[in-house]
This record gives C-alpha cells, sequence and structure tokens, in this order.
C-alpha cells in the first residue's frame, strides 16, 4: 500500500470531525478521506446488527477511495463493529478504534482510581470501557453513564448555551459520576462540549478525550509500518 494514500475516517455525524481535526493537526502531510453518516445518525441508539452493517457498507467504501488504514472515529461502532470490520478486511488495510488507544492511556498510569465514562446508550451498554480496563487493571473502578441527548444536542447545534449547560448539569450530577477522578468522553462528539463538562467540574478532575490520544497512536502505528506520507 502507496504511503500516499490517503486515511479513512468515518463516524456518525459530524463528531468524527473532531478526530479527523486532529489527526490532520498531528499529520499536516497526510489526506484524509471524511464520512460522516448522517442518514443513520444517532448510531447510540440502533440494533449491534444495524451498526455493523452500516459499519461494513462505510469500510467498503473507503477501501474503493484507495484508502491506506481507516480510523473508527465513532465509539459505538468502535464497541460493536470493530471486530467484524478487522475480519472483513483482514490483511488489506489496518483498522482503528478509538477505544483502546483511551484504554492504554488509562491503564498506562497509576494516576487513575475511579473512573467515569459518559457515553451512547449502545457504548454504555457493551460495558467495553470497563471490560477492557479490568483486563489490564482490575483494580480500577469505573463508572459508566449513558447520556443519549448529547449528540443529538450536539448535531443541532444546541450547545455552549443554556439548553446545553442544563442538559450537562442534569448528567453530570447523576450519583453514579460522584467521587470520580477522571472521566472518558466515550463519544467523540462530546469534545464539542468539553469546555462545558470542564466548567462543571473547575479543575477537580482529569477530562480525557480521545481526539489526540488516538491522532497519536494512529502516527505510531503508521510509522510503523513505513505508511506515514
Amino acid at each position: 500500500m502507496p504511503a500516499n494514500q490517503p486515511i479513512g475516517v468515518f463516524d456518525s455525524g459530524i463528531g468524527g470531525l473532531t478526530v479527523a481535526n486532529a489527526i490532520q493537526k498531528l499529520l499536516p502531510k497526510e489526506a484524509l478521506v471524511y464520512f460522516g453518516d448522517t442518514a443513520h445518525l444517532p448510531y447510540g441508539d440502533k440494533s449491534p446488527e444495524a451498526i455493523k452493517y452500516y459499519s461494513l457498507k462505510i469500510a467498503k467504501f473507503l477501501i474503493d477511495e484507495g484508502c491506506k488504514a481507516i480510523v473508527i472515529a465513532c465509539n459505538t461502532a468502535s464497541s460493536l463493529a470493530y471486530h467484524d470490520l478487522k475480519l472483513f478486511l483482514g490483511t488489506q488495510i489496518p483498522i482503528y478504534s478509538v477505544i483502546d488507544p483511551v484504554v492504554e492511556y488509562m491503564t498506562a498510569s497509576n494516576q487513575f482510581k475511579n473512573i467515569g465514562v459518559i457515553a451512547t446508550r449502545a457504548t454504555i451498554k457493551s460495558n467495553i470501557y470497563a471490560e477492557k480496563i479490568h483486563l489490564q487493571k482490575p483494580e480500577i473502578n469505573v463508572k459508566s453513564l449513558a447520556t443519549p441527548l448529547l449528540v443529538p444536542m450536539i448535531e443541532e447545534g444546541f450547545f455552549n448555551d443554556q439548553i446545553s449547560s442544563t442538559l450537562i448539569h442534569t448528567y453530570l450530577s447523576d450519583p453514579v459520576l460522584q467521587k470520580i477522578d477522571s472521566l472518558i468522553l466515550g463519544c467523540t462528539h462530546y469534545p464539542l462540549i468539553r469546555n462545558e463538562i470542564a466548567k462543571y467540574y473547575q479543575p477537580e478532575i482529569s477530562i480525557i478525550d480521545n481526539t489526540e490520544i488516538v491522532a497519536k497512536h494512529l502516527q505510531k502505528e503508521l510509522k510503523r509500518m513505513n505508511l506515514l506520507n
């Protein structure tokens, strides 16, 4: 696979652009092909079968576009379709989820003991963050909360206003998320409201979004495979 081929990035909507922007910033010589599946937005309330079907169709499209690697810039698709996509792609091109690099980052340090996770219903139901974190560090306490109204709110442009502040406060004040030392933004839409989330917590906890973490992981992997442009 030539190194000058593009990197494919996909999500259910605009959220994955946060990952695409981080990749573009870190790797400015790389060309990107972005697919935002707004026709089926949001993925968070779809069945696992539907998410796998949509993801496979998009992967085929990105292959046809000549992509040298694919980034699933969606936590829901990463949690439910990653393994199917990996089997489908085989050795054709590498594919990366947005979940594994974050889990690696969180478990590489002894800093995090009580981790909160906010994400779509489908991602939370999969329990993927807790399972993967506990495989590395079973002593870490993971508290997960589904926040299904955030993606539609962000897609409609209702953020950085009173509506978003009220909804974010309602979710973050949930008893499930009390006494955490860090919060994983388990949806690529959520970095768009990172400042509002940080404002709620002040500097008390670490807010973890996967954009830069995923971009750095991709850079390392492409370099390892001699695929950096």
